[in-house]
């Protein structure tokens, strides 16, 4: 099978893959390179290919691979093709290894892991750099060691000795590597099982893949890659290997170190369209645009203007772009994204505030949805007046505030319950009793929440309503 040409003129047809390994959660650098090459698709009108690299059978777990999937879903990238399984292609992979064995473009090497630790020891103290030495590899004239009886060998593929390898990377721009750096890289392990590096050759190919975007912790993987699809007489897709993404302290993200699973987001209450948004900007740009939407992306994402730098994370820009997503859906459309969250702490939201008009109060101050649940508890949390915290009981609730909460009652005992009324009952006690709204406000919010600080004060208690707000502040007189 051979891939389809590799330019994106209006003739091409533009296939991108993302193939994580299943040996953990889908973490922010792999839901990056999912975006770009979902994106780089989508723009060209092409095909988005998910496919699981699930070979290494110790670390590859089906939890792994759900946790691949259920991250794709919530950032809304949803693939053309696949998942296909590299497990399920073994038989194709065997077969490509023949090919290369009749071809000459491989061969069966026997040497012990332990022989090829000398080896790379011996080329160490010769100043060389350390790689098998070619025992095994068949050359014109040379006479190979007799094969050891009862030892499996493996598979090696046959890299060029002279000239280079190179590419014109999408980010990087043109890349030239020596043969002369490159051995024989082993594709197939003494049990049989394909290598990393052999079965995403075969899978690009057989997928006519035309366009590899990925982190360039694989740039070392190439040449490798180049030499064996050319081995096998087929075209060469382009690579695009965009920088890594830095944690806030400087050092790589990766499944080690800091990073976290794409789906910790989605507990901690960020929306996915402002994921999509701030992993788009880490590592691309579209002049100083900073807040756009998917559809904006899938536009402007022809491939350029990636970034050759690394980009760095940001927990703070990440709060504000979320922030702002917040702010574009309606009271409506939040309400059903924060009631799960608020009665998973035990809120109650029957006979309380409405839900929606509660959000249109919150939604303003808050960054994520996990935030706004927490802010929401104002209204759906058990209160026990009588157990206010006692440091805040002695600063706030003194004998003289205590006094301006009572005219507080008496001035809305028989009010119709609004906002502006509550204001005006407020304004009114304040200039009777000579006061500064803090001298009123503070005291009245600590009694009747528990807290020093919320919204609006008229707003509050008007949502709160009146029968709560005057029988807690009844409780506190008592």
């Amino acid at each position: 099978m051979r891939i389809m040409n590799t330019s994106t003129s209006s003739a091409a047809v533009v296939r991108t893959r993302f193939a994580p390994s299943p040996t953990g959660f889908l973490h922010l650098g792999g839901a990056r390179t999912a975006l770009y090459s979902w994106a780089y698709a989508r723009h060209f009108g092409g095909t988005f290919v998910l496919r699981i690299e699930d070979t290494d059978l110790e670390r590859s777990t089906p939890e792994a691979v759900q946790a691949i999937l259920d991250g794709m879903a919530w950032l809304g990238l949803k693939p053309d093709e696949g998942p296909f399984y590299q497990t399920q292609r073994m038989d194709r992979y065997a077969e490509i290894i023949q090919q290369l064995l009749e071809s000459g473009h491989a061969y069966h090497c026997y040497s012990t892991p332990e022989e090829i630790d000398a080896m790379r020891e011996r080329a160490r103290a010769a100043g060389l750099k350390p790689r098998y030495d070619g025992t095994w590899r068949p050359e014109p004239g040379k006479t190979l060691p007799q094969p050891p009886a009862n030892r499996q060998p493996v598979v090696r593929f046959r890299n060029p000795l002279d000239g280079e390898v190179g590419w014109n990377d999408m980010v990087k721009g043109p890349i030239r590597i020596a043969n002369t750096e490159l051995d024989d890289l082993v594709i197939a392990r003494q049990d049989g099982t394909p290598t990393y590096n052999f079965c995403v050759v075969v899978d690009d190919w057989d997928m006519r893949i035309t366009h590899v975007i990925r982190g360039d912790d694989h740039i070392n993987n190439t040449p490798r890659q180049i030499n064996i699809l050319r081995a096998l007489g087929a075209e060469l897709p382009q690579y695009g290997h965009v920088p890594m993404i830095l944690g806030p302290d400087g050092e790589v993200l990766s499944k080690r170190h800091g990073a976290v699973s794409v789906m910790q987001y989605h507990d901690d209450g960020y929306l996915p369209d402002a994921m999509v948004n701030y992993l788009a900007r880490l590592g691309w740009s579209h002049g100083d645009d900073e807040l756009f939407s998917r559809q904006q992306l899938v536009e402007w994402f022809d491939g350029t203007h990636l970034s050759r730098s690394a980009a760095q994370w940001d927990p703070k820009k990440l709060n504000w772009v979320n922030a702002h997503y917040l702010r574009q859906l309606s009271p409506e459309q939040l309400a059903p994204r924060v009631v799960e969250r608020i009665t998973r702490r035990g809120g109650e939201l029957e006979n309380a505030a409405p839900i929606t008009e509660v959000m249109a109060l919150l939604a303003p101050r808050a960054e994520t949805l996990e935030e706004l649940a927490e802010n929401a508890m104002l209204f759906y949390g058990k209160f026990d007046p009588v157990a206010i915290d006692a440091e805040l009981v002695e600063k706030h609730l003194t004998d003289s505030a205590r006094g301006y909460l009572a005219a507080f009652v008496r001035e809305v005992q028989d009010i119709e319950w609004s906002p502006e009324n509550l204001s005006a009952a407020i304004k009114s006690v304040l200039k009777a009793k000579q006061l500064k709204m803090p001298q009123l406000a503070i005291p009245l919010r600590v009694a009747v929440t528990g807290r020093t600080q919320t919204p609006s004060i008229d707003m509050v208690l008007a949502l709160l309503g009146k029968d709560v707000v005057l029988a807690r502040l009844h409780a506190l007189q008592k």
